[in-house]
């Protein structure tokens, strides 16, 4: 099975050579890093890294630091990429065992064995394609990915992850049998969590809410997190990947967040009456 890119043309661009200009200009920005990765590491220190989902025009500034970081550090085996899901398609976390994930810039393979031991640890994940076809925030982080591969000719193999269902205790079931079947496997594998902040809020508003949860983000407390989610109505997307993401990583031994940018879509069009919040961060 292939799954074709639903976003393509509109996220980003639709054919390699233009989304290629897009990823470098991502670096580049005055938001983003400011400058194209020029080598590719190899401390794999990173547990797991948070970037947006939004058009790359908006938040691909913003991403772009996480994926600097990434090259800075090195390319896992596997990347496990959670998302929420915006379609209401699927179970309540649903991943793939089988096939690939087509972009412009190529053909990404699915970690079958990966895919199908954490089916195993966990029974709450389903195999359903159908929650992917059309769901953007996980395709949007293979382009950045495919393009620090192919720079430095390397190979990398996913494992897409959809949550309908982004409760504490689901969360936390799915981050610890990641890091379960990673130790099982001897896998070296690295969380992609993808999640936009506050949505369509005055850029005072969104910007003092997203610091409340950053911190908590920062604190390595996923219980404080969705708690001020909760407490103040921040409308963030992505919480339950960003809570595997802690848990899987403190399961491994991380101690440190590092909040490497935080902007809204008003920094980039100027309109900062309704913004989308947008942060990269990095858990190590």
């Amino acid at each position: 099975m292939i799954r074709k890119p639903a976003v393509a043309g509109t996220f980003y661009e639709g054919d390699a050579d233009s989304l290629k200009r897009r990823i470098e200009w991502c670096f580049q920005h005055q938001l983003g890093p400011g400058q194209i990765p020029d080598y590719l590491g190899d401390k794999r220190e990173l547990k797991s890294v948070i970037a947006p989902h939004a058009g790359y025009l908006y938040s691909g500034p913003v991403a772009a630091h996480s994926y600097s970081k990434i090259a800075e550090d090195g390319l896992p085996e596997t990347f496990i990429i959670i998302c929420p899901n915006h379609t209401g398609i699927g179970s309540g976390v649903s991943t793939m065992t089988e096939g690939s994930w087509q972009t412009p810039l190529g053909l990404v393979e699915i970690d079958n064995e990966f895919a199908a031991e954490l089916i195993n640890q966990a029974p709450i994940i389903d195999s359903e394609p159908s929650a992917h076809l059309q769901e953007h925030s996980c395709e949007v982080q293979l382009p950045f990915l495919q393009y620090l591969a192919q720079r430095w000719n390397k190979d990398f193999q996913i494992v897409p992850i959809c949550m309908w269902m982004q409760d504490l205790e689901t969360a936390t079931e799915v981050g610890a049998s990641i890091a379960e079947t990673s130790r099982k496997l001897g896998r070296d594998v690295m969380i992609i969590a993808s999640t936009d902040f506050t949505h369509y809020k005055p850029q005072e508003i969104a910007a003092n809410n997203d610091r409340l949860v950053l911190d908590a983000i920062k604190k390595l407390d996923e219980k404080l997190m969705i708690k001020r989610i909760s407490e103040l109505n921040i409308t963030m997307c992505g919480y339950g990947p960003v809570t595997v993401a802690l848990v899987f990583s403190k399961l491994l031994g991380a101690e440190k967040v590092e909040i490497l940018k935080y902007a809204t879509s008003g920094d980039i069009t100027g309109d900062k009456t309704a913004v989308v919040g947008y942060a990269s961060a990095i858990i190590e």
